[in-house]
């Protein structure tokens, strides 16, 4: 039934996205392990409009916020407003309270407004003068941030990019995708055509059954043996942290919740690591000098580690 519903989700999501199933599956199956995706690509190749389409496909509320250099940390959490017919402070929400959230091109503001918008993330609630407002679930982050253009910008430190469960790049379309997409937006925009499939209700009872998949202990000393591996390879200064291994489980029971199995697989494992892992690397100078990159490191340190053998029942 899982299987049903995500397979639907993804066909509604591909009459607006074209070719890019996986990243939007990826997508999915981030939101539904209770985790947010950095999508870090040049300007134009669809990065707000997936978003967009994602939220209505699930029918769930869309904000976004654009992040500037004089963007504060007030305008995104939300703020205090005296009413003097109550005499009391309230509080009016910030676009970070919402149910999907496009947070674009979050390299462009300062590090202090950045650390507002990671504190919702990870607490999945935000402090506006000693109050705390609980954000409810669904509760999906997109963060974007452009790779060209680095003047005026401030790089997110590698301790704050550990709070994305992935990191996902679109790519440029194909030729005969890039042509579709004209004949698509030829006479009107058909995102503003897209009905919601689902409901905030339905994605909640998603997100819950994701919890009880099962994560046999091979896969989970896999998993653990494989960040282990990255820590003392060579080339590398800093390997996968322990956050990084459990963020890596719940996205392998997500994924495996999408293809419509109740267990995880070696195989969704090793298949998540570009995605779950490859931003949480830091490389030496001379892993730099000799070529290294992240996706190479964690192909070969997946070929240092053996793969567990599948049980029969």
């Amino acid at each position: 039934m899982s299987q049903a519903k995500v397979d639907a989700c993804l066909n509604h999501i591909e009459q607006v996205i074209i070719g890019k199933r996986d990243i939007a599956q990826l997508s999915l199956t981030a939101l539904l392990a209770g985790g947010h995706v950095l999508l870090e690509d040049v300007p134009g190749v669809g990065k707000t409009m997936l978003v967009r389409a994602l939220a209505k496909t699930l029918g769930c509320h869309f904000s976004r916020i654009q992040f500037t250099p004089d963007l504060l940390p007030t305008d995104v959490t939300g703020v205090s407003v005296f009413n003097p017919k109550t005499q009391q402070f309230e509080y009016r929400k910030g676009p970070i309270v919402g149910d999907i959230v496009l947070a674009d091109e979050i390299n462009r503001t300062s590090p202090k407004t950045q650390s507002a918008l990671l504190e919702a993330m990870e607490e999945s609630s935000v402090t506006v003068d000693g109050q705390t407002i609980k954000i409810d679930q669904p509760f999906f982050v997109m963060a974007t941030q452009n790779p060209i253009e680095y003047e005026g910008t401030y790089p997110l430190p590698e301790a704050q990019l550990d709070r994305f469960l992935m990191k996902l790049e679109m790519g440029y379309p194909t030729l005969k995708e890039e042509i579709q997409l004209m004949n698509l937006n030829k006479n009107h925009k058909p995102i503003e055509d897209l009905a919601a499939l689902l409901s905030k209700d339905d994605v909640v009872t998603m997100q819950q059954e994701v919890e009880a998949i099962h994560v046999d202990q091979t896969i989970q000393t896999y998993i653990v043996k494989l960040a282990h591996a990255t820590r003392g390879f060579a080339g590398v200064k800093l390997g996968v942290s322990p956050r990084g291994a459990i963020s890596m489980m719940q996205a392998a029971k997500a994924l495996s919740y999408t293809k419509g199995r109740t267990y995880v697989l070696p195989d969704d494992v090793l298949y998540l690591m570009p995605y779950v892992w490859s931003h949480r690397l830091i490389l030496t100078d001379r892993g730099l000098y000799e070529g290294l990159t992240p996706v190479t490191v964690l192909k070969a340190v997946s070929e240092t580690v053996d793969v567990p053998l599948r049980r029969d029942a």
